[in-house]
This record gives C-alpha cells, sequence and structure tokens, in this order.
C-alpha cells in the first residue's frame, strides 16, 4: 500500500483519467505506470495506460509487448498472435517478448515449444533465474521432473534466496524417489544458509513424511528459533509429537500456538484429541468446548464432545450434540449413522428414519443400510413402507435376511399368501437364520412350521 500512496506518476495519471486530462509520459514513465497495474493485477487500468501510452508513443515495442501479456492474461490468444507475429522481427532480443512468446504456447498447452523459446531467451543473460523456473514449470507439465530439477537448481544459484525454487528441489528429489539426494541437497544449502526458513521448514516435513518424528521436530525448533511466530510450525510440531503418543508435549505445543493466533477453534479442538488420548475426558471437554466458544458451528468438536459424553453414560447429551454436528455437515455419512444409531438407542425410532433414509440413498451397495432401515420401519409399524423399501433392497441384495423381513411385514398386513412365500424363499435361502428371525418376529413362528410341513408334503 506504501508503494501505491507513493506512486507520483499513478497518481498523476488516474487524476489524468478521472478528469479527461491528458498528460506527457515518456516511454519510462509509462512502462513504470503499466507494471504497477500489472503487478497489482488490474488488467483493466493497464489496458487503459497501454492505449494511452500507444497514442502517444505508437511504435514503442516496450509499451506493445505491454499490451501483449494483458493479452494473454486476458485469454485473448487470436489477437496475441497477430501481435506476436507483428512484434516478432524486431524483438527476438527482447527478454520480456520471449517471456510472453513462451507464455502464449504455455497458456495452449505446447511446453516444448515454451521451453525452446526460453532457452533462447537464457542466451540474453537476463533473469535467468526466472526463466530457469519458467522451463522447469514447463518440464514440470511435460511429467520429467528430472529436467525440472536441473532448472530449479539452477534459478536456485541465480537467487539462492527464492523459496520457489527450493520447494520445487524438494518436490522434484521426491517425484524420482531420492530421498538420500533430497537430504544431502538440503544439509549442504542448509551449510551456507542456515537461517533459511523454508529450508528448515522443508527439512522438518522431509523426516514427517519419513516417519522419523524426532529428527522433524528439531527441523521445526531450528525454524522456530529463527522465527518464533510461525504459527503453522507449531502444529506440526505438535503433530510429532502426537505420532509419537507424547500427547502431553503435543498440548504443550499447541498452548504456545494458541498465543499466535487469531482463530483458535482448531487448536482447542486438537488440544481435546489429545487430552482424550490421555484418557482425561474432563480436560477434553473443556477444550472442545473453548473450541466452540470460539466456533459456534464447529461440527468437529461437537461430534467429539458426543462420543465423550456417550462414554461417560451421557446419552442424552450424546444426541444433542450429534444432532448439531450432524445439521452442519449433512453429507457426512459417518454423522448420519451415528445419529441414526444415538436416535434408535434412545428410543426415537421415527427420528431415525430420515438419516437411514438418506443412507440407503448414498450408499446403496450396503446391505446392513437396508437392513436398518425396513427394521427401523416395522418397528413403527410402518410395515408398507417397510415392504416398499425390501423389494428396492432385494433388488441390490438377494439376501435371505430380506425374505425374513419381507415375509414379517405382509403377515402383519394380513397379506398370508406373500408373506407365505416370502417366508418359503427366506427358508430356502438360508435356514440356518430361521431361529433368530422367530426371535426378532414372533409372527412368523408357526408360519415357519407350516411353510416346513408343506416342504415335506411336497416330497412325500
Amino acid at each position: 500500500m506504501e508503494e501505491y500512496f507513493g506512486n507520483e506518476l499513478v497518481k498523476k495519471f488516474e487524476e489524468m483519467m478521472e478528469n479527461n486530462d491528458e498528460f506527457y509520459f515518456d516511454t519510462e514513465e509509462l512502462e513504470d505506470i503499466i507494471v504497477y497495474y500489472l503487478e497489482l493485477g488490474d488488467f483493466n487500468y493497464a489496458d487503459m495506460a497501454v492505449n494511452y501510452g500507444l497514442k502517444l508513443h505508437p511504435n514503442s515495442l516496450d509499451i506493445k509487448i505491454k499490451r501483449l501479456e494483458i493479452l494473454l492474461e486476458w485469454e485473448e490468444y487470436n489477437t496475441a498472435k497477430e501481435l506476436i507475429d507483428e512484434l516478432k522481427g524486431a524483438s527476438m532480443e527482447h527478454t520480456d517478448f520471449l517471456v510472453c512468446y513462451a507464455k502464449y504456447y504455455s497458456n495452449l498447452g505446447n511446453p516444448r515449444k515454451s521451453i525452446e523459446i526460453c532457452k533462447k531467451a537464457l542466451t540474453l543473460e537476463e533473469e535467468e533465474n526466472f526463466l530457469h523456473n519458467f522451463i522447469a514449470d514447463e518440464y514440470v507439465n511435460l511429467g520429467d521432473p528430472f529436467n525440472a530439477l536441473k532448472h530449479y537448481r539452477k534459478a536456485l544459484k541465480e537467487d539462492p534466496t527464492d523459496e520457489y525454487s527450493l520447494e520445487n528441489c524438494m518436490v522434484c528429489f521426491s517425484d524420482l524417489n531420492k530421498s538420500e539426494e533430497a537430504i544431502a541437497f538440503l544439509n549442504e544449502y542448509l551449510d551456507e544458509f542456515p537461517y533459511s526458513e523454508t529450508a528448515w521448514f522443508e527439512y522438518g516435513q522431509f523426516y514427517f513424511n519419513r516417519k522419523n518424528y524426532d529428527e522433524a521436530i528439531r527441523g521445526y525448533d531450528y525454524l522456530l528459533a529463527i522465527n518464533s511466530n510461525s504459527v503453522g510450525v507449531y502444529a506440526n510440531k505438535a503433530a510429532c509429537y502426537e505420532a509419537l503418543g507424547q500427547y502431553q508435549k503435543a498440548i504443550e505445543t499447541y498452548e504456545e500456538m494458541l498465543e499466535l493466533e487469531y482463530t483458535k477453534a482448531f487448536t482447542f479442538y486438537k488440544i481435546g484429541l489429545c487430552n482424550k488420548a490421555l484418557k482425561q475426558p474432563i480436560l477434553a471437554l473443556n477444550a472442545f468446548q473453548k473450541s466452540l466458544r470460539e466456533d459456534p458451528q464447529f461440527y468437529l468438536a461437537m461430534m467429539e464432545q458426543s462420543y465423550l459424553y456417550e462414554e461417560m453414560g451421557g446419552m442424552s447429551e450424546a444426541l444433542h450434540f450429534a444432532k448439531e454436528a450432524t445439521q452442519l455437515n449433512e453429507n457426512n455419512l459417518d454423522y448420519q449413522k451415528r445419529l441414526a444409531f444415538l436416535f434408535i438407542d434412545s428410543g426415537k425410532f421415527e427420528e431415525s428414519l430420515s438419516c437411514l433414509k438418506k443412507l440407503v440413498d448414498a450408499e446403496p451397495s450396503r446391505f446392513y443400510n437396508w437392513y436398518a432401515y425396513s427394521e427401523v420401519l416395522m418397528l413403527v409399524g410402518e410395515y408398507e413402507d417397510a415392504v416398499t423399501v425390501l423389494n428396492r433392497a432385494i433388488k441390490k441384495h438377494y439376501r435371505a435376511e430380506l425374505f425374513y423381513q419381507l415375509s414379517n411385514c405382509f403377515y402383519n398386513l394380513k397379506d398370508q399368501d406373500k408373506g407365505f412365500e416370502s417366508l418359503q424363499k427366506a427358508l430356502e435361502l438360508d435356514p440356518s437364520l430361521a431361529k433368530d428371525m422367530q426371535k426378532k418376529y414372533p409372527f412368523i413362528k408357526d408360519e415357519v412350521k407350516k411353510v416346513k410341513a408343506s416342504k415335506v408334503k411336497k416330497k412325500n
């Protein structure tokens, strides 16, 4: 913002545009104005500055190249190609033009042509760090991490403080499965630049990804010694302690993190999980409650409270928080299953039906979703609806359990023939289930005898 308020050229240009005046700017001044808007991402004002510049200096190559840059941002590739053809003869020794020329082919999905142009630009010995990164990115687009790594390393050599190059070097080492070379490269870099936050972060991540949590913590500690305000690093360090089962140390790290954060809901939630792992449910509940005070709609903390209350025997509280969490995250099927279970456990069968319906709609391939749904429909006396559901279920899962349920529905609906037919099918598919099913559905107890007697009669 300081640059904006301190940029007299930009102020002069904007005042001129607002007042419909016409002032003179030389080409360098106009370039500065255009670059300012391009860096700000304000392409409309950049375009106005380009058009005004070409009105004053119609033959300026530099301003025309800036126009090309804007056309590429706006994806006006036909107009861009016309301008490239116009400029090509006079601008092949101009780095900015070659960068735009390369970007044109990159945007059109031709990375090889883009690389070829960038390599031509490198011979001009300008913007070498940028160009090597550009080439490396194109090799990444080609799925060639080997050559990408070569150019990221060259970019880093041109500017050893370039975090982008450093991070992507590590990505390429990972893609090439060269872990030994990666850590050797990183250690060599840290020997030369021991205060690099990016390098220490990459060091920590390298060991974290390999489950060497002690060494990862060492890297994060070095980073925090350089910059104690790196909030995300505390989270990574705490995650290492959690992976090591050192939950108290993880809590202490999260508490340090709390002092630096503006939004603390997730950190209190993590402290709650650590206390839960330490079998300290009251401390865990306190942390989850603090999380919800920070963010009243943080459903993860709600559901964790539900689990804790269930463990402590507080089933009404468990149901309350599960209900709240599920309302905020309706597409979470695990939440729907849990809420259905808690409704059923508390005898609120009708309330569970909406959850069970969502489950069969979302996961029709899971047999027990159908089985539970039809079971609850029968419990509330909705036998006709249960028949409809069971007929759908049988198309997906041709299983004895469903025919036993179906027979129970028909007998309750006084449709003896269909009940007999369904029970017959159930006994054919799995007669071993008959004893359990008779306990669940006493109505079919005598009917099983009739079906079996009918079977014997047919044999005789």
